[in-house]
C-alpha cells in the first residue's frame, strides 16, 4: 500500500511538464482504476505516446514515476545530527506524520492503492511491488536516519531502527488507511491531521523517549 515517500531524488528531477503528466495519470487512476493506458494518459495530458515512452519507458515505468511523484509529497524535515534537540526531532516527526496522513487520505492514493492490492499476486504488472518499494520501504529509508539521529543525540532509545519505524508508522496510521480503502468516508480535516500527527509523535516518544529529555520525567532508577 502506498504509504508514500518514494525515491525523492527521482521526483525532484521532474520538470513541470512531467509533473503535469503524472498528475494526469493520477487523475485517470481515480476515474478508471486498472484501465490506465499510455494512450489514455497521452490523451489526457495532451502529449504524444512517444514522449511518454521517452520519459518513463513503459507502463510500469510510468506507474513507478507516478507512485514516486505522489509519495514525494511526504516530506522528512532535515535535522542537524550534531545539534539535534527535542523540539527539532518532534517537528520532523510531526511533519512526516501529517504529510503522510494527507497523502493516504487523498482520492489519488486511495485509487492507486486499490489497484495495487488488486494486482498483488495476480500475475499482472508489478504495481504492488512498485508501490511497496517506492512507498512504504522508501519512507523507511528516509525516516530511519532521523530516528537514528535522535538516538545518537540521547533523545530516543531503541535497539532496531526498523522496529522503531514500524512502531511510529503504526501509531500514525492506526486503522485509517484500511478504512479508506474499504470505502469509509472518513473525513480528515487539517485540524484532525495535525492533532493525530502530534498525538502519534507524543505516543512514540513515550515509548522510545530517553528519560526526562523527551517525557519530562526522570528515567527509571534516576536519582
Amino acid at each position: 500500500m502506498l504509504q508514500t515517500g518514494g525515491d525523492i531524488g527521482n521526483s525532484e528531477g521532474l520538470t513541470e511538464r512531467q509533473q503535469a503528466v503524472l498528475d494526469a495519470a493520477l487523475r485517470l487512476l481515480v476515474e478508471e482504476g486498472d484501465n490506465l493506458t499510455m494512450t489514455a494518459v497521452a490523451r489526457r495530458a495532451s502529449c504524444s505516446k512517444e514522449t511518454l515512452y521517452k520519459w518513463f519507458g513503459d507502463r510500469d515505468g510510468l506507474l513507478t514515476a507516478t507512485v514516486q511523484w505522489q509519495a514525494s509529497k511526504v516530506r522528512v524535515a532535515p535535522v542537524d545530527r550534531k545539534g539535534l534537540d527535542l523540539a527539532s526531532l518532534k517537528a520532523s516527526l510531526e511533519r512526516f506524520a501529517s504529510d503522510w496522513l494527507r497523502v493516504i487520505s487523498s482520492d489519488t492514493s486511495i485509487a492507486l492503492n486499490r489497484v495495487a492490492v488488486g494486482h498483488a499476486g495476480s500475475g499482472k504488472d508489478d504495481l504492488g511491488a512498485i508501490v511497496l518499494q517506492n512507498g512504504r520501504f522508501a519512507l523507511a529509508r528516509r525516516l530511519k536516519p532521523v530516528l537514528e539521529a535522535g538516538r545518537e543525540a540521547g533523545l530516543l532509545d531503541f535497539e532496531d531502527a526498523e522496529t522503531a519505524f514500524r512502531t511510529f508508522f503504526g501509531l500514525v496510521a492506526r486503522d485509517v488507511q484500511i478504512r479508506l480503502l474499504l470505502g469509509d468516508r472518513l473525513q480528515l480535516t487539517e485540524a484532525t491531521i495535525g492533532g493525530d500527527a502530534a498525538r502519534a509523535t507524543q505516543q512514540f516518544l513515550a515509548l522510545h523517549g530517553s528519560g526526562e529529555q523527551t517525557t519530562g520525567r526522570k528515567a527509571p532508577g534516576a536519582g
